[in-house]
């Protein structure tokens, strides 16, 4: 049995564990590819990010996509937005033009991703920790927010 920490839960880097509390593999790709899960059933395709907004370049996007997929800082991200970053019931959409709390600018994400989001916005039914739970630097902050930008902001 496999228990995921939710983007309420532990700010280590520990993304799932099993009742033992042993580490459990990651099962993420790089955008566009496929993996395949724990399970062995094919993971959808991440979204293709876009254009980087102004003021972050493709290797900020770079670095964003790998702190959302759990490869670098900690990140959690795709606990709660999935790894596909469509959304799941505890956390919404990112690759689509609607924004329910902001107006989906870069400056408005990077804020979201500092601060968190403290009480959910229903129907998602968590909260989002400050920097999603995990310890990211000024810079961090700024590669995830230009990567999440990306997704809604397709050239």
């Amino acid at each position: 049995m496999v228990a995921l920490t939710a983007c309420s839960g532990s700010s280590g880097n520990q993304a799932a564990s099993d009742t033992t509390g042993t580490a459990a593999p990651a099962t993420s790709a790089a955008p566009g590819s496929t993996s395949t899960a724990a399970g062995g059933a094919a993971a959808l395709p991440d979204p293709q990010p876009g254009t980087p907004p102004s003021g972050a370049t493709t290797a900020m996007v770079a670095e964003g996509d790998s702190i959302f997929h759990g490869l670098k800082a900690g990140g959690l991200c795709q606990t709660c937005h999935g790894p596909d970053a469509t959304g799941t019931p505890l956390a919404p959409n990112l690759t689509d033009a609607t924004w329910l709390t902001g107006d989906g600018t870069y400056s408005f994400i990077q804020e979201r991703v500092k601060t968190g989001m403290p009480k959910p916005t229903p129907p998602y039914t968590s909260p989002m920790l400050p920097m999603g739970g995990a310890q990211l630097t000024p810079q961090q902050i700024q590669s995830v927010a230009a990567y999440v930008y990306s997704l809604s902001h397709k050239a």
